[in-house]
């Protein structure tokens, strides 16, 4: 007789049978986690891009300027000094005015003024500056539109819409809506998001200034802290003995590595800024606190890589003759290279995304000027997405969107190169 109390063993079959189960249950939740992450970020980037189409186009109004020598050029002589006092703004009023001849009395030609950006003065100035010889003709000259009016055109305000709960009056949209039916109004390229600076209006705002203080900052970063970590990896790795003294260094830059951003930036502001005086805001000063961020990456990725070359390429080296200096340098580095790039590149890039270490050295400052060189006043693409994000205007949104793509952009573009890199030295190696 069996014990009732004692289970029966389970048979082959079904052990077999259990197994499988078991496995496609597995390969069911690894299926569904690549699908849940593939989904969150098809969603992501689907909202991102989708909020920085807005800024693809922008609306121009086509306006008829008469330009009276007596308004560009007061001193009558086309000098630079003539030409920059003339007046821009009255010819564009005019202008505007005369396609809508029914607006009338100070309040509603100030509300009809608003609908041209402010940035619409100083591009007529540069126009006039680079073709003086339009003076005292009549010529069809696009100028942007604002916010406001942009938006509505867009279709982000609607006109159903309660008027006290827009920032658009109702005339303000019949003045566009004619100027729509006469054909003056006409969408183009938005350029001038890649090529100008800062500026308060959102029509007007550009990523330039803060794509090259990126470049400018990345490049004192990796001037600072790829040779020093590569120096420090190699010492640590290849030459350095083992006590009690270089397990501390190890410790140390273990943790380092896992260091808050932001206790950089600390150290930046405390040290660089007010013990050494360095210029604020600045790629100069954003360099050298990303480079300390940067190191620890560079040294613990460097050491990886030098650890994983065999060690018959180093006992060959020293088989033929070659000194302990030589061997590493001739030919343990070389094998290591890749890793070692790879491995910068990507503390690169995590500095490229970084935000907290540089509003602390003061790269948070609204800044319109196109920076030159690594000591001159600039912002980063991460922070000028917080400025923007943080800004009350709806246009700075689509500004916000638009200049994250360019930042994936950028880290997209670091990562492939990386990639690029190591292939290349794999190949040669």
């Amino acid at each position: 007789m069996t014990n009732p109390e004692k289970p029966l063993e389970m048979q082959p079959d079904e052990r077999l049978a259990r197994r499988y189960r078991s496995e496609r249950i597995f390969r069911a939740c690894g299926l569904i986690a690549i699908g849940f992450a593939l989904s969150a970020l098809v969603v992501l980037f689907g909202t991102t891009l989708f909020q920085a189409s807005g800024v693809l186009t922008q609306p121009y109004l086509e306006l008829d300027i008469a330009f009276d020598p007596a308004e560009f050029d007061p001193l009558g002589d086309g000098s630079e000094q003539s030409l920059a006092a003339g007046n821009y703004a009255k010819p564009l009023r005019k202008a505007i005015r005369s396609l809508l001849p029914e607006v009338k009395g100070r309040r509603e030609k100030r509300s009809l003024n608003r609908l041209l950006s402010a940035g619409a003065e100083y591009d007529l100035r540069a126009f006039v500056a680079a073709h003086p010889d339009v003076i005292g003709t009549e010529q069809v000259f696009s100028v942007p539109l604002s916010e406001i009016a942009g938006l509505y055109l867009s279709g982000e305000v609607r006109a159903d819409v309660v008027e006290a709960d827009r920032r658009i009056s109702n005339r303000q949209i019949a003045w566009l809506d004619a100027l729509v039916a006469q054909g003056r109004i006409e969408e183009k390229w938005n350029t001038r998001f890649l090529t100008d600076g800062d500026s308060r209006e959102p029509e007007l705002a550009g990523v330039q200034g803060a794509i090259r203080g990126s470049i400018l900052t990345l490049l004192v970063t990796f001037v600072l802290s790829f040779p020093v970590g590569l120096a420090a990896a190699i010492y640590l790795e290849e030459f350095a003995a083992q006590n009690r003294f270089t397990d501390l260094v190890e410790v140390n830059i273990n943790n380092l590595a896992a260091v808050p951003s932001i206790v950089f930036g600390l150290l930046g502001l405390s040290v660089f800024l007010n013990v050494f005086g360095m210029p604020r805001s600045a790629p100069v000063v954003g360099g050298l606190v990303l480079a300390l961020m940067t190191l620890p990456t560079i040294i613990i990725a460097g050491r990886a890589a030098l650890s994983a070359v065999p060690p018959s390429i180093r006992e060959a080296a020293l088989g033929v003759g070659a000194s302990p200096t030589q061997a590493v340098l001739h030919h343990v580095v070389p094998q290591a290279l890749p890793g070692i790039l790879t491995g910068t590149i990507i503390g690169m890039s995590r500095a490229l995304g970084e935000t907290a270490p540089l509003l602390m050295v003061g790269m948070v400052a609204f800044i319109v000027d196109l920076p030159t060189e690594p000591t001159d006043p600039s912002t980063v693409l991460p922070v000028q997405i917080y400025l923007w994000s943080e800004a009350p205007e709806r246009g700075f949104v689509e500004k916000a969107a638009a200049a994250i793509v360019v930042l994936l952009g950028f880290l997209i573009a670091m990562n492939a190169g990386a990639v690029w890199v190591r292939r290349r030295f794999e190949t040669r190696s």
